[in-house]
């Protein structure tokens, strides 16, 4: 049997094998000859192993995915799709294949592989599952109940409502879905665009997969088989946004240090031990970061320890080294953040630097079993070390933020970089770190706790085929959860980790005499010491056993916190919250600080052992609504509106994923894990709607999902695009660019009614004040009016975050930095604006002096050009080379046309839409399809950005399903 592959004039790949199975080899191939370096930076970003070869600013990120436990999540979530749904596993085992076996013809047409010394590595069956988990892992946004806790803290409850609108942190998307009553046609349309952190190569790759089973176009994800989110199967399609749910929990735990490792207090008031083990992260040009990574009943631990959150931020050796960001101002105690790809946001170069390390300078190393794997520590060692006593996190390093020279308040936290700014390069920055060096060859091997495998009664082993797990402190571990690798032999079933409490299992025979294993006699010994602060980065504290130490503070017994209160109005309607929130019983007013606390994450996959990927197949072979419905029942994260149409008229719009039931205060901020009442009590119904005049739309506003999230875009999009689709009678699939493309502002109404109210201005300002009350609200790329209401918000977001009563909120509390973009408060300020501007009463600010001082600023020195001039596109990448000289674009952040914009920090736009789409259910040949740059992920080949004219044009590549249209490029013969 053959196996072929098509291009149409894009460049785009169509692929025609005799079965499901020879189409995911085929889908694997072809994403790994053009997105080598793509799929590979996910790969190691999944596995917590990029900064290796990316350097210090991906570290931030690394830790997170080792310390949350990404790669075991994944391995154990394939371990249950193999046996829940082997033919799955089969499909995903045969992408995988087709990965590796062009994976290195890929990584020779990408030049980014010779200039890092990275060599291709060796894709695994859970790889695919690592890459899903790492994309989606801040979608929930669960950073930001950490700014709901320290705005809480400073300002009240009331701000909790203040603040509470998508930011730049958040995914979103326009979709919209016509029944065919109307469209000319008298079939239904489905459109949208999803909005992501403009990657280059782009976030979804255009594709055909066709075998006698189904016949697929559709946008993938690279480094997943099949087409998951939007996809035409000739008779069927669906498309998904962003339902906004919150569905990950974030606790604060109290931990403390016993001779034999570390424990966690449960709510029944029961000290148990917490899975622990540490983990070596390389980083190219540095000497390696050893983690600790612990896990307790709720969930893996992501900041913090025993020691508390301060840990994080301990200094080290050296002192940070100034880096700059090419042509930009200073602002006095900015820091930038080493995780800022976390939110696939513009990282700093350090290109020509002095003194910097060459990217190309680090010695190509074969380091297979060095890459996070176990390092060797004395068996007889009489404390475990302690990661959190070294910095967790690189020293920040400070940075100078564009436009916002000399303005108080401006965060200070590398997210306000990370939430737009460019790709720049870090000129003059002596010392500035290479942001390359190291390679990284193959994944860390897996390691195994000797005798736990076959020890009746003992709670699976945290560290068998953990990758750089060290400690086999988990096999005796009394009431720790479940945390079973995947392929351990013997090992319980995923379903059931981790556990909620934890019972008391029989020690494993022989765990005591294990290499690294604590002396079991001393796990409960009272008093135990705590590890002090290593003073070596990375470097285990080696202080002697008998040494006297003062015992750990949370070693000994404490009182318990304060009771929670819970969320007016909230008990009798699920998810439900009012902005008067903290007095009442359920939601913690503020955190306990009398004692250190950490934070651990629960998210749904680490609990269940499943990412729904049984979805996938099916949605492939729909072929009506019904079988779209069907196979999103399977699905599980990101939680997802879902909108699907069929060639019969049937139409679907409901909410998809997995939402975990639990009192209101878990979804607001993060909740004390050693009081009742926090844990999970099964999974919500997932809510269906239905269509109104023929029209269903859905922009991340409250809309179906209302019940299951907190924060919700403002409804502008959504009332923009429904009007807009209201004021024609019917519609054709060419007629959509036109909702794609509007630049209305709706947002920018309370500013102007503030500008319409004064008076007493300097002839200048009411000049200016007159010209913007004329504007036709539309953020058009040649628009002057639109570049100068752009600047008047700009400089009342500086002046309103720059206010005393939000001195607090502008340090940002000592969390990971990879953390920090959702607790920068000019961001916060920024996209929150209609709010703050409309609110009754804002913490005594005098807003009209802040709009009457920023228009005078203003009109004094006004923008010259025009919105395009400075609303510019700023890609991701993962490794910038030559620059390119981006485009201005039109639209802004509440625009239909999203293209994002920081207000008061920059007019970059880093997020806008990854992808359009219109699919026309009467012929699938008239549907039409557009990413920001093209099909090729190589720097200088043809399509890699062919298709960037059409997306700034406002224009859609025709999707082409003629066989004969097209040119064949590959053909394999393949076994019947």
């Amino acid at each position: 049997m053959t196996t072929e592959t098509y291009r149409d004039a894009w460049g785009i790949p169509h692929l025609r094998a005799p079965d499901a199975l020879a189409l995911a080899g085929a889908q694997g191939r072809v994403t790994a000859l053009d997105r080598a370096w793509q799929i590979e930076v996910e790969r190691h970003r999944a596995q917590g192993t990029s900064a290796a070869f990316l350097g210090a600013p991906a570290l931030s990120w690394d830790v997170l995915v080792r310390r949350a436990r990404l790669d075991d999540t994944a391995r154990r979530c394939f371990a249950a799709l193999e046996r829940r749904d082997p033919e799955t596993a089969e499909w995903v085992r045969a992408y995988v294949d087709g990965v590796n076996a062009g994976l290195a013809d890929g990584a020779r047409r990408a030049p980014e592989f010779a200039r890092t010394g990275l060599a291709p590595g060796s894709w695994q069956p859970w790889t695919p599952l690592g890459v899903w988990l790492a994309t989606h892992l801040l979608f929930a946004g669960f950073p930001a109940k950490l700014w709901r806790e320290q705005a809480v803290r400073h300002l009240g409850p009331g701000a909790v409502g203040l603040f509470a609108t998508d930011g730049p942190g958040t995914a979103g998307s326009n979709g919209w879905l016509l029944s065919g009553d109307r469209t000319e046609s008298g079939l239904p349309l489905l459109a949208g665009d999803p909005h992501r952190f403009i990657e280059d190569p782009g976030v979804y790759q255009q594709i055909r997969l066709s075998c006698p089973e189904f016949d697929v176009v559709g946008l993938a994800v690279p480094g997943v088989p099949g087409i998951a989110h939007f996809g035409h199967t000739g008779t069927v399609a669906w498309s998904i946004t962003n339902a906004m749910a919150d569905y990950q929990d974030l606790y604060r735990e109290r931990l403390r240090r016993t001779g034999a490792g570390v424990q966690a207090l449960d709510p029944d008031g029961t000290w148990r031990r917490a899975a622990r083990h540490t983990e070596l992260v390389e980083i190219a040009g540095e000497r390696p970061l050893e983690v600790e990574v612990l896990e307790t009943a709720r969930g893996p631990v992501i900041a913090g320890g025993p020691e508390g959150l301060a840990a994080e931020t301990a200094p080290v050796e050296q002192a940070p080294r100034p880096a700059r960001i090419a042509g930009i101002a200073e602002v006095p105690g900015a820091r930038f953040a080493e995780a800022a790809d976390a939110l696939r946001v513009p990282s700093v170069e350090a290109a020509d630097a002095p003194g910097a390390t060459s990217v190309a300078a680090a010695p190509v190393e074969q380091a297979a079993d060095a890459r996070g794997a176990p390092s060797v520590e004395a068996a007889d060692a009489p404390v475990a070390p302690s990661a959190e006593a070294a910095p967790v996190e690189q020293a920040p390093r400070p940075a100078r933020i564009a436009g916002i020279a000399e303005v108080p308040g401006v965060a200070p936290a590398e997210a306000a970089v990370a939430l737009a700014a460019p790709s720049a390069e870090v000129a003059d920055a002596p010392g500035a770190p290479s942001v390359a060096a190291t390679p990284v060859e193959q994944g860390p091997r897996p390691a195994r706790i000797a005798g736990t495998a076959d020890a009746p009664g003992v709670a699976p082993a945290e560290a068998a085929e953990v990758p750089g797990a060290r400690s086999a402190e988990a096999a005796d571990a009394l009431g720790a959860p479940s945390v079973e690798a995947a392929a351990a032999p013997g090992a319980t079933s995923a379903e059931a980790a981790p556990v909620e409490q934890g019972s008391r299992p029989a020690r494993a025979a022989g765990t005591a005499d294990a290499p690294g294993a604590p002396s079991a006699e001393v796990a409960d010994a009272p008093g135990a010491p705590s590890v002090e602060a290593a003073v070596a980065r990375g470097a285990p504290s080696v202080e002697a056993a008998a040494a006297p130490v003062a015992p750990s503070v949370a070693a000994t017994p404490v009182e318990q916190g304060p009771r929670p209160a819970r969320i007016a109005g909230t008990a009798d309607a699920p998810g439900a919250w009012s902005v008067e929130a903290v007095d009442a019983p359920g939601v913690p007013s503020a955190p306990d600080h009398r004692f250190p606390t950490a934070l651990a994450l629960r998210y749904p996959p680490r609990v269940t052992g499943d990412l729904g990927f049984g979805a996938l197949l099916p949605l492939l072979r729909a072929r009506r609504v019904e079988d779209v419905d069907a196979a999103f029942d399977a699905w599980a994260e990101p939680v997802n509106v879902v909108q699907a149409a069929d060639t019969e008229g049937g139409l679907l719009h409901r909410v998809a994923g997995r939402v975990p039931v639990r009192a209101a205060a878990n979804r607001v901020q993060p909740v004390p894990a050693w009081e009742p009442g926090h844990d999970w009590r099964g999974w919500h119904e997932t809510p269906y709607a239905g269509l109104t005049d023929g029209i269903a739309v859905m922009a991340n506003q409250r809309g179906p999902a209302a019940p299951l999230g907190v924060e919700f875009a403002p409804p502008h999009r959504a009332d923009r695009i429904r009007a807009l689709l209201t004021e024609r009678g019917t519609w054709t699939a060419a007629g959509m660019a036109a909702v794609h493309t509007d630049t209305h502002l709706a947002s920018a109404a309370p500013l102007l009614d503030r500008l319409a109210a004064l008076d007493g201005l300097t002839p200048e300002a009411a000049r200016l004040r007159d010209r913007l009350l004329g504007w036709d609200r539309r953020m058009d790329g040649d628009s002057t009016g639109a570049a100068a209401y752009a600047a008047v918000r700009t400089a009342v977001v500086r002046r309103l975050a720059a206010h005393p009563v939000f001195t607090a909120l502008a340090e940002p509390p000592a969390h990971p930095e990879v953390l920090l973009p959702w607790l920068a408060l000019v961001p916060r300020v920024g996209h929150a604006l209609e709010h703050l501007l409309r609110a009754e009463e804002l913490y005594g600010i005098d807003r009209d002096a802040a709009v009457r001082a920023a228009v005078e600023e203003v009109a004094s020195a006004p923008p010259a050009g025009t919105w395009s001039d400075g609303h510019r596109l700023a890609p991701w990448r993962a490794l910038p080379g030559e620059p390119y000289d981006e485009p201005g674009l039109a639209g802004d952040h509440d625009c239909v046309l999203c293209t994002s914009a920081v207000p008061g920090l920059t007019d970059l736009a880093a997020r806008g839409p990854a992808a359009r789409y219109v699919w026309d259910l009467a012929r699938r040949e008239d549907s039409r399809w557009v990413v920001p740059f093209g099909a090729d992920g190589v720097p200088g080949a043809p399509h890699h950005r062919d298709q960037l004219p059409l997306w700034l044009g406002g224009e859609l590549a025709p999707v082409v399903t003629d066989w004969a249209l097209l040119t064949l490029e590959r053909t394999e013969e393949t076994d019947d």
